[in-house]
């Protein structure tokens, strides 16, 4: 199901209350004051992203449509803010500062390939969201990332498997499985 830009609104707006919620009282919001989340009851796969000066400063997801959509964002914009291995937590002048961006995807759908030589092929930048599961590791990188980061299909599909903690071939190997999914992306701008 396509969300509406007012929709896509209302999630950042979700987002954006929830972490000034948890600065405030250090537990997740079951009710927020600015959206009705009862109307996102959909389970849906969603990340939420925070940039400072158009750079990462976070970004945590649920993958699959394990929760209505609206719990599901509320629950990814804190641990992109306090959660991140990769960076400490979000302080309250940051946040200020701070802009949101909520993906919401659609299920992973695995590649179905007859040779890894056709994964490069069969991907698309830009329209493509990757996950790569090999060896009881798991990574994943949004469709936004390569197109922002310039790479071809090779170096996306190499990045991906860095980000699960593989070798950068590891794509290759056979047992290897490569999911794409789509998203639909929603952006604060300052």
């Amino acid at each position: 199901m396509k969300l509406k830009k007012e929709e896509g609104q209302d999630l950042i707006k979700a987002a954006r209350e929830a972490i000034n919620y948890y600065f405030e009282h250090r537990e997740i919001p079951s009710l927020l004051k600015g959206v009705d989340l009862d109307k996102y009851q959909e389970p849906r796969g969603v990340f939420v992203t925070l940039k400072l000066s158009g750079q990462l400063r976070g970004c945590i997801g649920v993958p699959l449509p394990m929760f209505p959509l609206g719990k599901a964002v509320v629950k990814s914009a804190i641990g992109a803010a306090f959660e991140d291995y990769r960076f400490p937590p979000l302080s309250k002048e940051e946040f200020e500062e701070a802009e949101i961006e909520v993906s919401v995807l659609s299920v992973p759908e695995k590649i179905e390939v007859s040779s890894e030589s056709e994964y490069p092929e069969r991907i698309k930048i830009g329209r493509d969201g990757l996950i790569v599961k090999y060896g009881g590791q798991t990574g994943l990188l949004l469709p936004q990332v390569p197109v922002e980061e310039g790479w071809g299909t090779r170096e996306y599909l190499e990045q991906l498997c860095l980000k699960a903690g593989l070798p950068k071939d590891a794509w290759k190997r056979p047992g290897a499985v490569i999911e794409a999914f789509q998203a639909q992306i929603f952006e604060e701008r300052k």
